[in-house]
């Protein structure tokens, strides 16, 4: 099993821009130095409390600082932005990291960026998400002219083409045919998964719903992949969760309830952001709760699992064997409030943890085969 980091990152909007900035910057250089394997960056236009407008950009500025951390989007919003300019932005980075990269998309759910953007409902935005990749594709595989006539965008380029200058051609990435392409998955029982099984897209679990209905991505992956008659490896499944391995179960359960810590911040936001879409109830114990009945405390007591490592490593496994193994556990970027208490659970999630937790979900495999 792989290491990554996700994140999106949140920030209290109070704190200096310039800082967390540069502490997100250290936190990737940091989780390269201890092996982690992945680090994913997400995307907002409009939110201080999310404040990376581009992930891309963001990156860039540490590909030099880093020796083999794979950098992902997580993800580039693509109903908000125009096809041209991301297929020729993410050839360009992905030339820049040597094919370090993996295009992860989606279509943008906050609600801020989608009004002033004005990309419209759910099912628009899905509409969009895929014309979208139709047009990358054509532009990283054919030559122009180009004459596409969609929905939402119109590409048409007949004059001016010059092929000793290379005018009229977007850079083409640095991966062939392109930086593998995944995707974030919520709901359960999700329709995102079944496309991204046909698709042979990576699927991204987020750490905000609660672990019951981790499996069903799983199921609903391989359902899409079967119908398409495509194999369906648990290895390329992202997981992601609230992790903090501290020095003692005590330290951690203080940092978890303590009101002004980190994560009390990640929760109030999180109490807001879904509970204004109705669906909070996804990240608690009980799913029978009402809305207006669901506490910070209540999402703290079900999602993140923090404690010393072997509090962390039973919880791990535990977590395994009821969603069954996976190839990649993310592990969600909080605040660094605390910068020693974090840097030292990025450290020992890396050498305390995982090397147990790598050994049990190959045995299980094993017995599987």
């Amino acid at each position: 099993m792989r290491l990554g980091v996700f994140t999106m990152p949140m920030h209290d909007p109070a704190r200096d821009y310039t800082q967390v900035l540069e502490e997100d910057r250290q936190a990737i250089i940091l989780a390269d130095r201890l092996g982690y394997d992945e680090y994913w960056v997400g995307e907002h236009f409009s939110s201080l409390n999310e404040p990376i407008p581009s992930p891309l950009m963001f990156m860039a500025s540490v590909i030099s600082e880093t020796r083999n951390i794979v950098f992902g989007t997580g993800v580039i919003n693509l109903p908000q932005h125009h096809p041209v300019a991301v297929a020729a932005q993410v050839a360009q980075f992905d030339h820049l990291c040597r094919g370090r990269y993996i295009f992860g998309i989606g279509v943008g759910s906050l609600v801020s960026d989608v009004g002033m953007v004005g990309t419209g409902e759910p099912p628009e935005r899905g509409r969009r998400l895929m014309e979208s990749l139709e047009i990358i594709d054509m532009l990283w595989s054919k030559e122009p002219p180009y004459d596409y006539d969609g929905e939402f965008w119109k590409i048409k380029l007949d004059e001016g083409i010059n092929k000793e200058f290379g005018v009229g051609w977007v850079p083409r990435p640095f991966q062939k045919p392109s930086p593998p392409i995944a995707i974030s998955v919520l709901s359960p029982n999700s329709r995102t998964a079944l496309e991204a099984g046909k698709r042979g897209w990576i699927p991204v679990s987020g750490n905000f719903m609660h672990s019951r209905y981790l499996r069903s991505h799983w199921d609903m992956y391989a359902q899409g992949a079967a119908e398409a008659g495509q194999p369906a490896d648990p290895a390329i499944w992202r997981v992601s969760r609230s992790i903090l391995v501290g020095e003692s179960d005590q330290q951690a359960q203080d940092y978890l309830y303590d009101p002004e810590s980190g994560f009390s911040h990640y929760y109030k936001y999180f109490r807001y952001s879904f509970g204004r879409r109705g669906v909070a109830k996804m990240g608690v114990n009980d799913e029978n709760m009402a809305d207006d009945d669901i506490t910070i405390d209540d999402f703290k007591a079900a999602l993140p699992i923090v404690g010393n490592a072997k509090t962390v490593l039973d919880r791990m496994i535990a977590l395994v064997d009821e969603t069954g193994p996976f190839g990649t556990l993310l592990a969600n970027g909080h605040e660094w409030d605390n910068p020693a208490l974090w840097q030292g659970s990025m450290r020992r999630l890396a050498e305390d943890v995982m090397p147990k937790l790598s050994q049990h979900a190959d045995s299980m495999r094993a017995a599987a085969d």
